[in-house]
């Protein structure tokens, strides 16, 4: 009996387990490995994990970036029950990061950036995708203009984004395709940004064709905080975080309010004010699984001074802070609710789910040619809608082996519902009287989507083949026509993907990504040129991550890309356009070096070239595309109660129109800020555009004309970039 239950015990077993950290929360994502069979598995959204092949005496060995690893040996109680580890959580440093194929290098270490250097406002929250740029040109109110991989993206057009699982690109939008803005975001409820360049990705489809970025809000509140800040031009910020439900292990709730106000820095006052509310409640079911309930609110309005142009500063007649027209400005809300869901399934299957529906309201006034089309009155437009969107996101994900093959596979699928009322273009009078419609009417546009992932873990290697498919319906009732009647198309569209990763060892990390992807047009455009409807894009990277040393990673890719239409702006319209083929190639290098244990250097760097293939030599610049661009800092981190940085950004100059005859001036502007930390107190200061430099934030070359020209003139109209500016905050922890 003995020699039977001996040999029983050397047959492979599983063990079943769940991992939380002190405060009884459950981990998701935490990584248990058997360093003797190696075999290893991830916990789920509820910490449990399953882990097979193992057998008494085995090394476990359990670790999260962010907690302090923990090893045992297996023993028989172990084996037959189901055990609780607790992790502790600690600093995360470099030093951790082994590079595996079950991880992205890039993506995890912009985790350190961010812990390093936490997100302070609503404009450095897309900042901390390495290689991508943004500026504001409308009072802070607006969404920002973005750059990415060569791409003027204007305000989300080739950038899928999304929060918690819902969509921040809003399709036939007043102002333009796949306008994004992020606002509505608290930058301290970031728990973790998650994003990724190129077409390459399976469970993103629109916008999807330089890049996509999903932030993800925290589940808990360390603790809960009130935080009061004021600087100069009259800012003034407040916030409160607060703990609603924190005692009990299954269930916890927090809710957060915001409040902004500025006359910001230019000569006519912005007048600008912005209110978030956001609430957030999770719950363990009994079957363990977990759902959580999502609700905020947002609102905001401003004034604007505009874009201006360079002849009038040159001139004398206005300062790089003047206007032209500074009626401009305007209004914007936004409403979500989310439900999420996870849920353990029979076989090992994960089942997650969220349904969100959003409630949106728009309207802007902008005067960008002046006199150009309306001697008289001026080209002031006001671009305005009313919005409300319904859809879901649900996937399966599996973990098997065939023979000794581990796979993974991810099975999801979707909708999207907008239902657009009055989408607007009108030219104004002094914000206050309608002169002409230029468009008016309703727009209802679905989007149907499906996928298949798979990851096939060959040791070292790791292959995964993925297909897209995505169906999408367009409709539109203009009512500037004399009869009713509803325009409407559709199209399917299917996209594969292939993505191979490679790490020879711990220290290095090898990838190739390939794939279609894509991004939807405006509706109006559509329903009247069909052959516009769903533009693919191709792309390739190759690139690695390496570790020469425990304190060192270097990252670094070559990537081409491939576009069958670019988008136009049309400065006299305020719209976009859709254009021709494109192509662009290049090259990123990352470094983060750990210093110490509170000290960390970052920085990104892009070269990039980007042509239209559609026109001669000299005659192809895509305007505004960026050529370098150079991003970093040095970030300070619990030094006997200190912590801070100084960080920096360049863009190079680069061609503002087709014939690269108008240039965009780039610019170095350096940033800074200082915290210290007494007991539950801190205190901070953080300083804009630290050495005082003259740049513009935004540029375009338009064609205008002053009320006393006879003449247009076209050259580069731009809002300046902040001057040297100061804030100072106190928060209170409890």
């Amino acid at each position: 009996m003995l020699t039977i239950f001996a040999a029983v015990q050397t047959f492979a077993q599983t063990v079943k387990g769940r991992v939380i950290n002190v405060d009884k929360k459950p981990l998701e994502n935490v990584y248990i490995y058997n360093a003797t069979s190696n075999s290893h598995t991830h916990t789920k959204v509820n910490g449990g994990f399953l882990l097979e092949n193992c057998k008494i005496g085995d090394l476990i060995e359990v670790g999260i970036l962010g907690y302090e690893k923990e090893r045992f040996t297996l023993t028989q109680k172990q084996l037959n029950n189901e055990i609780t580890l607790v992790l502790k959580a600690k600093v995360f440093l470099l030093d951790e990061l082994v590079l595996t194929n079950d991880i992205d290098p890039i993506e995890t270490v912009v985790k350190l950036d961010l812990a390093k250097n936490p997100v302070n406002s609503s404009q450095d929250v897309l900042r901390r995708v390495p290689g991508l740029f943004i500026g504001q040109h409308a009072g802070g109110g607006k969404a920002e203009q973005i750059f990415l991989r060569g791409f003027d993206i204007d305000h989300g057009t080739d950038l899928s984004i999304s929060v918690d699982g819902m969509p921040v690109n809003m399709v036939s939008h007043a102002h333009g395709q796949g306008y994004s803005d992020l606002h509505f975001l608290i930058p301290e409820t970031i728990e973790k940004i998650n994003f990724g360049k190129g077409p390459y990705y399976a469970n993103h489809g629109d916008f999807n064709t330089a890049g996509y970025v999903d932030f993800k809000t925290k589940s808990t509140l360390k603790e809960s905080q009130i935080n009061l800040g004021i600087g100069q031009f009259n800012t003034f910020r407040t916030l409160g975080m607060f703990n609603v439900l924190d005692k009990q292990s299954n269930e916890n709730m927090y809710a957060v309010i915001e409040y902004l106000a500025t006359d910001g820095f230019v000569e006519s006052p912005q007048n600008f004010t912005r209110m978030n509310v956001f609430a957030k409640y999770n719950t363990f079911l009994k079957d363990n699984s977990k759902l959580t309930l999502l609700a905020s609110h947002f609102t905001s309005k401003w004034d604007a001074s505009g874009q201006i142009p360079q002849r009038e500063v040159d001139n004398g007649n206005i300062t790089r802070f003047g206007a032209i027209d500074d009626t401009e400005g305007g209004q914007t809300s936004r409403s979500n609710i989310n439900i999420q869901y996870n849920k353990e399934l029979e076989n090992d299957i994960t089942f997650q789910t969220n349904v969100f529906y959003t409630k949106y309201a728009f309207k802007l006034f902008s005067n960008f040619t002046f006199f150009l089309e309306d001697p008289i009155n001026g080209d002031q437009i006001m671009q305005q809608e009313n919005r409300d969107i319904f859809g879901f996101n649900s996937q399966f994900v599996k973990n098997t082996a065939i023979s000794d093959v581990d796979v993974r596979i991810i099975a999801g699928t979707g909708l999207r519902n907008d239902m657009i009322n009055n989408v607007e273009l009108s030219h104004t009078l002094n914000r206050k009287q309608t002169l002409r419609n230029i468009q008016l009417g309703d727009v209802n546009q679905t989007n149907y989507y499906a996928f298949l992932n798979t990851e096939f873990e060959f040791g070292k290697v790791t292959v995964a083949p993925a297909l897209r498919l995505d169906y999408m319906k367009f409709s539109y009732n203009d009512a500037l026509l004399a009869n009713y009647k509803t325009q409407a198309t559709s199209k399917t569209i299917v996209n594969p993907k292939l993505n191979i990763t490679y790490s020879p060892n711990k220290n290095v990390q090898w990838f190739l990504k390939s794939g279609i992807g894509y991004h939807s047009n405006d509706t109006r455009v559509v329903v009247k040129q069909t052959n516009k409807t769903m533009p693919r894009a191709y792309g390739v990277d190759l690139g690695n991550s390496w570790k020469p040393t425990s304190k060192l990673i270097l990252n670094s890719t070559f990537w081409y890309l491939f576009s069958e239409e670019e988008f136009v702006y049309v400065g006299d319209a305020g719209i976009v356009e859709p254009s021709g083929k494109s192509e662009r190639y290049g090259f990123d290098l990352g470094v983060r070096y750990q210093f110490s244990k509170s000290l960390y250097f970052n920085t990104d760097a892009t070269f990039t070239k980007a042509r239209s293939t559609e026109e001669p030599s000299g005659q192809d610049y895509i305007p505004l595309a960026p050529k370098v661009t150079l991003t970093g800092g040095l970030s300070l981190n619990d030094y006997h109660n200190f912590s801070g940085g100084i960080h920096y950004k360049y863009i190079g100059d680069r061609a503002a129109n087709e014939d690269n005859s108008i240039v965009a001036k780039g610019y170095f502007v350096t940033d800074a800020n200082l915290n210290y930390k007494l007991n539950n107190v801190t205190l901070g200061i953080s300083v804009e555009n630290l050495f005082d430099v003259a740049w513009n934030e935004t540029q375009f070359a338009t064609e205008s004309r002053l009320k006393n020209e006879v003449n247009s003139v076209e050259e580069i109209h731009f809002t300046p970039g902040t001057p040297f500016s100061a804030k100072l905050s106190i928060s209170y922890a409890f």
